[in-house]
């Protein structure tokens, strides 16, 4: 009897000695879950963009090569105001890398000065004119674009594009306003020049259109604000080819069937946008941790 009291307490005491030494093992944690690797995504996003445009022409010319044929000297200076620009699109993020969208943007209206200075003999005299023009132009430009995200830091990542289309050029309210002087030599080479009276011009154009082949070259820095809004900051070059007025007519109503023509518009633009991802992926979250009280 004595030896079974004996076992009783000995087993007692192993049990106690066991949960003892259980307290006092520390708690571990459950396993991690780690999330699975980073995989390239795609999703289709919408844009929207606004900006303003800083404008250039090669040159302004009637398409009449026999205006030009007899100037002995000839120069053009020529300036368009800046203007706004409006533009949405579609696009398709294949990875973290490239991504590619289609756009439609409006072109606002953007006035254009421009004044020519020649030279030219004339009825066996030497006669200068100045001609200033005024107009205005606006366009439409579709262009399919492609772009390369550079990486990012600190949630800003800096891509580069390019982007090829058509774009529709519109001219109106063309205007050139002349004035012609001769000077002509009285009597023998020594007399001095005796300038005539000024001789003063007018001519406008109706409004004119034509299709272009167009393109860009795009870069800038992109800010991801939310999984699913980005904002941009771009600059991008865009060759827009050229602009053509309608036919041209003379105060008096006469016309020579001719038109001027822009050629070569560039334009320096920098644009404002937001890209709206509607494709994002989850973000993945771990299972909560479980503890037992």
């Amino acid at each position: 009897m004595r030896s079974v009291k004996f076992l009783v307490a000995a087993g007692a005491a192993s049990l106690l000695s066991s949960a003892a030494f259980a307290a006092d093992m520390p708690i571990m944690p459950p396993p991690d879950y780690a999330p699975p690797p980073v995989q390239d995504f795609g999703g289709w996003y919408l844009r929207g963009d606004i900006g303003f445009s800083n404008q250039n022409v090669k040159n302004v010319r009637l398409d009449n090569p026999a205006q030009y044929s007899g100037l002995s000297s000839f120069s053009q200076t020529t300036n368009f105001d800046a203007a706004g620009t409006y533009q949405i699109g579609v696009g398709y993020q294949f990875n973290n890398w490239f991504r590619a969208d289609i756009t439609g943007q409006y072109r606002g209206s953007a006035n254009f000065k421009g004044t020519d200075l020649t030279r030219f003999p004339w009825g066996g005299a030497t006669a200068s004119g100045s001609d200033n023009y005024s107009a205005s132009k606006s366009e439409l430009l579709f262009l399919a674009n492609a772009y390369a995200d550079l990486g990012t830091w600190w949630s800003v990542t800096p891509f580069i594009g390019v982007g090829v289309g058509a774009a529709r050029v519109s001219i109106a309210g063309f205007t050139d306003a002349g004035l012609t002087n001769a000077n002509f030599t009285v009597g023998p080479p020594a007399v001095p020049v005796v300038s005539g009276p000024p001789v003063a011009s007018f001519a406008s154009a109706g409004s004119g259109s034509r299709w272009n082949f167009a393109w860009a070259l795009h870069a800038g820095l992109a800010y991801r604000v939310t999984p699913d809004i980005t904002l941009e900051l771009a600059y991008s070059y865009v060759d827009l080819g050229d602009g053509i007025t309608g036919v041209a007519s003379t105060f008096d109503g006469s016309s020579g069937g001719h038109v001027f023509k822009f050629n070569n518009i560039t334009s320096n633009d920098v644009t404002l946008g937001v890209r709206w991802n509607f494709d994002t992926p989850p973000v993945y979250a771990p299972p909560p941790l479980v503890t037992k009280g």
